[in-house]
């Protein structure tokens, strides 16, 4: 088998994404932590257009962009499909994955910005995720039905991280009697083996995250 490196970081969701489908499809691979105040040699020289991870390696050959890299894991390790086998399940999979993407910078304003600023993103950012709950999940137990999918693992920031960045940015978000849909999709995602003992400190990411808050508010009111 041709070596696989993933190039990450720890507190990134996106390195994350990529971490699980590796776990899930049973490949071998080398994870090098990267310092994104201080980058490697090596990722400059496998993603030197973003010059971010994830970068996933493969037999010498860089994929970057964890989406991208999730669609080429899908065609490589297809014997171990995150993808439904139906064409129109499929379909509807890619199109919330996109929904997503396309949506990134509304879901993580919140984190970004203080005040007034802050009221109104947290509000676009509750719209999005009950959007989110009420078309893409519905009342299934997981997006594409009672195992986990693509969707799932490239939504498993709000899983895993968004209760972690709303404290730290001391909003509320995602409560239970706002997304009980969401809330039990969150713990169903959470209790998956490879997702359960493969997650960051928690701890460790709020004391991180408190630290990139307090940076936020100290550049917007200086």
């Amino acid at each position: 088998m041709e070596e696989v490196k993933l190039l990450g970081t720890w507190a990134s969701p996106f390195s994350y994404r990529v971490l699980w489908a590796l776990k899930h499809k049973g490949v071998k691979y080398e994870y090098v932590e990267e310092d994104l105040f201080n980058k490697s040699e090596l990722l400059l020289r496998y993603n030197p257009i973003h010059k971010k991870i994830p970068v996933l390696i493969h037999g010498g050959k860089p994929i970057a962009e964890s989406i991208v890299i999730l669609e080429y894991m899908e065609e490589i390790w297809s014997e171990t499909p995150l993808l439904p086998q139906d064409p129109y399940e499929r379909t509807v999979a890619r199109f919330w994955i996109k929904f997503g993407e396309d949506k990134a910078l509304i879901f993580h304003k919140f984190f970004h910005t203080v005040g007034e600023e802050q009221v109104k993103a947290t509000k676009e950012a509750k719209e999005l995720l009950k959007i989110i709950e009420e078309y893409g999940l519905g009342e299934k137990k997981f997006f594409g039905g009672d195992k986990i999918g693509l969707t799932d693992i490239a939504y498993g920031w709000i899983a895993c991280w968004l209760d972690v960045l709303a404290e730290a940015a001391s909003v509320k978000l995602l409560e239970a009697d706002s997304f009980p849909q969401l809330q039990a999709w969150t713990e169903n995602f959470k209790e998956v083996p490879l997702i359960k003992d493969n997650l960051p400190n928690r701890d460790k990411m709020l004391t991180y995250f408190k630290f990139r808050r307090e940076k936020i508010i100290a550049s917007a009111t200086s």
